[in-house]
């Protein structure tokens, strides 16, 4: 059982919905240790192959909730959210150890169902999503500057790979209200749905990954893709030799030929206990 959060398993599908709708689902450090939970337990579990985050009501994540921001101001650590000696991420020193990069580490795909307004620490939260389906109503927002601020957890990295450094700093300056039509056109999000299906179209996509892929093969295309992202072309085509060569040991590349021969979808084992 969750306080914050709500969380729900529908074979292929894992929902982790932020259900503090009242507050628009501002974060907390509660919020914060039931998601990496739920998302570890999905991890773990061979009924998921992929991961949906969403949010309750009219918000995805209005960012840090106020308390812990006014602990800030008056000399405290926000409950953590200064780091310190805080949580273990708080002290790592690897590429993927910081506050939200877990989500790039999980072996299963993770999609971000936006319905609302993704502003503050939500904003680099969504970006080490695998996926962003947003609706219309999807609003990003960074106030960063506006409050003397600077890019946090990892946006500064994150943000100009997806939109490049020109639109990142416009964004960051200006603080700009970025809709669902443009955060597509801009390349923050993948694919745009009507508010009402926003789940059904997660859903599916995640279904067709269930009927058609290998969830080895996701977990390791996940895994060079993060990776690689920084290394240069020669390490990561020298990686990817590897990795194809391994594949053609498991059953997985077996399954996936004899499937196609036999003009059948193919039946790929699960990952998790």
């Amino acid at each position: 059982m969750y306080d914050e959060i709500r969380y729900e398993v529908d074979d292929p599908v894992a929902t982790i919905t932020l259900n503090r709708p009242q507050a628009m689902n501002a974060w907390t450090n509660t919020m914060d240790a039931e998601i990496r939970d739920a998302v570890a337990r999905a991890d773990g579990d061979r009924r998921v192959i992929g991961i949906v985050v969403t949010g309750e009501g009219r918000a995805f994540c209005a960012g840090a909730d106020m308390h812990l921001l006014s602990s800030l101001t008056e000399g405290g650590d926000g409950g953590g959210l200064a780091g310190g000696d805080g949580p273990a991420w708080a002290s790592g020193t690897g590429e993927f150890t910081g506050r939200f990069a877990f989500l790039m580490t999980t072996q299963k795909p993770v999609l971000a169902a936006i319905n609302g307004a993704v502003a503050g620490m939500a904003y680099p939260f969504t970006l080490c999503c695998d996926i962003r389906v947003v609706a219309p109503e999807a609003l990003f927002l960074t106030a960063f500057a506006q409050r003397g601020l600077i890019a946090e957890w990892g946006l500064s990295w994150l943000l100009p790979r997806l939109v490049g450094p020109a639109v990142a700093l416009d964004l960051l300056f200006s603080s700009r209200r970025v809709g669902g039509e443009e955060a597509v056109r801009l390349g923050l999000a993948n694919y745009l749905t009507p508010l009402g299906e926003l789940l059904t179209f997660s859903r599916e996509y995640i279904e067709q990954l269930a009927r058609s892929c290998s969830p080895t093969s996701l977990a390791i295309m996940k895994r060079q893709v993060y990776e690689q992202l920084h290394r240069g072309l020669g390490d990561a085509e020298r990686e990817s030799q590897r990795l194809m060569l391994d594949s053609f040991g498991r059953g997985d590349f077996k399954e996936g030929v004899q499937s196609f021969l036999d003009k059948r979808p193919p039946h790929f084992p699960r990952i998790g206990s």
